[in-house]
C-alpha cells in the first residue's frame, strides 16, 4: 500500500493508541497522534518522504512549517544523514523551534505571516530539495495510514471522523486511505469526513459557505491554533471535494472555544497543543448531525508540550 523502498527511515511511527473520551456531553474515540515519535501526525508523512529521498540520494533538503512538520523532517532527516534547513514563522512556538534546532536542523526564522516563510524556502530550494509537506504527494502516502489503522485497529471504520484543518494533509490522506478500503471491498461505505477550522483562518469554510468556485482573499488574523494559520491551502480543490464525497461539513470555532476543548481534554489525561483540540472545540457544532448509535473519532495531532500553556 505504500511506495516500495529498500529500507524505511523509520523511528516506530505508527499504531497509535485509541482511548475513549467525552466532550459536550458527546462520546467518542480519540486516536493519540500525538504519541508520534516527535510529538504530531506529521511523522506518517516524513517517514514515506525522507524514505524515498533517502534512496534517491538526496542529502540536502529544505522545508518551511509552523513547527511540526519541521520538527518531524528535522528528526527523521538526521535519522537519514541529511542536512535540513527549516524555514519558520518568527513568532512560532518557542518550544517547536527548539525541538526543531535540538535535531542539528539549520534554523530560519521568518518576519511576517506563515506564507513569508513558504517563499523564503522555495527561493533556497533552488539548491536543495524542496521536502515539502504540503505540496510533496509522497506525504499524503504516508498519511494514509491513518485509515488504515483506524479499520485495523477497530475493525471497522467510525461514521463520523472531525479533523483540524489547515493545508490539510492528514484529513485528505484519511480520505485517500478511506477510499483505497472502499476500492478493496473492505469496507460498505466511506466515513464523512468533518474539517474543522479556527475563525481567524477559515478559507474553506469560506468557499464551503458561499459555494466559491475560486480561492477567496482572507485577512490574517491571530489565532491560538498556529498549527492551521494558512490563508491559501494548495489542495483547497482536493479538501472540497473530499468533503463533499464523504458528506461531510466544514465548520469553525473561536479561540475561546478551542480552549475550553483543550481544557476539557487535560482533565481527561490528554494534554494537547491548541489545535489539536479544534475538532473537540468542533463537536458540539456537528452534535446535530450524530446519532445516538454512531461512532465518532477525532484525531488528537499535537502535544501539549509544543507549545507554552494556555490552560
Amino acid at each position: 500500500m505504500l511506495p516500495s523502498v529498500s529500507e524505511m527511515v523509520s523511528l516506530g511511527e505508527g499504531w497509535t493508541p485509541i482511548v475513549s473520551a467525552q466532550a459536550y456531553g458527546i462520546s467518542f474515540l480519540a486516536k493519540l497522534e500525538f504519541l508520534a515519535p516527535t510529538g504530531s501526525f506529521k511523522d506518517r508523512g516524513t517517514t514515506v518522504l525522507v524514505s524515498l529521498l533517502r534512496e534517491l540520494g538526496v542529502t540536502k533538503v529544505v522545508e518551511d512549517s509552523s513547527g511540526n512538520a519541521a520538527a518531524s523532517l528535522a528528526a527523521y532527516g538526521a535519522r537519514a544523514g541529511m542536512h535540513c534547513k527549516i524555514f519558520v514563522p518568527a513568532q512560532a512556538s518557542p518550544a517547536k523551534l527548539a525541538q526543531i534546532r535540538v535535531y542539528g536542523a539549520e534554523l530560519c526564522p521568518v518576519e511576517g505571516p506563515r506564507e513569508s516563510s513558504s517563499i523564503a524556502a522555495q527561493q533556497a530550494a533552488q539548491q536543495a530539495y524542496y521536502a515539502s509537506h504540503v505540496y510533496n504527494p509522497l506525504i499524503l502516502e504516508g498519511t494514509k495510514t491513518f485509515a488504515y489503522e483506524v479499520w485495523e485497529q477497530l475493525g471497522r471504520v467510525p461514521d463520523h471522523l472531525v479533523f483540524p484543518v489547515g493545508h490539510g494533509t492528514l484529513f485528505l490522506g484519511a480520505y485517500l486511505g478511506f477510499r483505497d478500503l472502499l476500492e478493496a471491498q473492505l469496507i460498505e461505505k466511506l466515513p464523512a469526513l468533518h474539517a474543522v477550522q479556527s475563525e481567524g483562518y477559515a478559507p474553506l469554510y469560506k468557499i464551503y459557505k458561499e459555494d466559491l468556485s475560486e480561492l477567496p482573499e482572507i485577512a490574517p488574523q491571530s489565532t491560538v491554533a498556529e498549527g492551521i494559520c494558512i490563508q491559501k491551502p494548495v489542495r483547497w480543490r482536493a479538501l472540497q471535494q473530499a468533503v463533499r464525497a464523504t458528506c461531510g461539513k466544514v465548520i469553525t470555532v473561536s479561540d475561546e472555544e478551542i480552549l475550553q476543548a483543550q481544557r476539557a481534554l487535560a482533565q481527561q489525561g490528554l494534554f494537547v497543543e491548541p489545535t489539536a483540540a479544534v475538532p473537540i472545540a468542533g463537536l458540539q457544532n456537528l452534535k446535530r448531525l450524530f446519532r445516538p448509535s454512531d461512532l465518532i473519532m477525532a484525531p488528537l495531532t499535537g502535544s501539549g508540550l509544543k507549545s507554552f500553556p494556555t490552560l
